[in-house]
């Protein structure tokens, strides 16, 4: 259950959020949502995949955290065990929306989730000063939503680059665990590293013109972190 509510220092003046990393918290997720102004970072830690929404027909990039439902194999005694944390993680119980003003015109607002498992009355980081200014806590939080607002427009285009250059391609992986069993990955998309090197000089001075040519090979630079999880994943068994 959700019960969002727009931000305010009267009504959630006392509101706190735990920043514990943990499965009871909601961090035992195979994947997140990535924005591309996150690759050059992400890279470090994560696989990047595509992944198509069913509902939409788009694809969206990710960041991989397990081989299976539910496993987050960056989770380790209370803390997630990476250098990196995307956004769409980080930004836990908040959204960001259009809120109507008077004279027609709107505005952004942040929202917060009060069922959210991380919002607290008692523990965690405090959203506002006791004069009722941001803390420095909520600043970041403000500014991580207004960079996903930006960055998911920019994960649109960064596709439909991606299509019109051809350089989508399914991705499937047979993983060998150490205990003998096999685990296999699939239902997501990876960059067609051929086409990407046989780029036309137009093709490639359209990426690079939109930052997207570097973001493509990130990607690319990402895939030699599936070693990593399979390395997590067999010392677990």
């Amino acid at each position: 259950m959700t019960k969002h509510a727009v931000l305010n220092n009267v009504d959630h003046h006392e509101l706190c959020v735990i920043r514990d990393r943990s499965a009871e918290l909601g961090d035992n997720v195979m994947c997140a949502q990535l924005l591309p102004q996150e690759f050059r970072d992400a890279q470090n830690d994560y696989p990047i995949f595509f992944h198509k929404n069913e509902e939409t027909g788009k694809f969206l990039p990710y960041a991989m955290f397990g081989l299976q439902e539910n496993e987050n194999l960056y989770l380790e005694d209370g803390i997630w065990n990476a250098t990196y944390l995307p956004f769409l993680v980080e930004r836990g119980p908040f959204s960001i929306g259009l809120q109507q003003k008077s004279n027609d015109e709107s505005e952004l607002v942040i929202s917060i989730d009060l069922d959210h498992p991380r919002v607290s009355r008692s523990q965690g980081e405090a959203l506002f000063l006791p004069q009722g200014g941001y803390t420095d806590y909520l600043n970041r939080m403000s500014y991580i939503l207004k960079a996903i607002n930006a960055g998911v427009v920019e994960s649109e285009a960064f596709v439909e680059d991606l299509h019109k250059h051809d350089l989508l391609e399914p991705f499937a992986l047979e993983v060998d665990l150490s205990n003998g069993s096999k685990h296999r990955l699939e239902g997501f998309y990876t960059i067609n590293e051929k086409n990407l090197i046989n780029l036309s000089g137009e093709a490639l001075q359209d990426l690079s013109s939109k930052f997207f040519l570097p973001a493509a090979y990130m990607v690319v630079a990402s895939l030699s972190n599936i070693r990593k999880l399979i390395r997590k994943k067999s010392q677990r068994l």
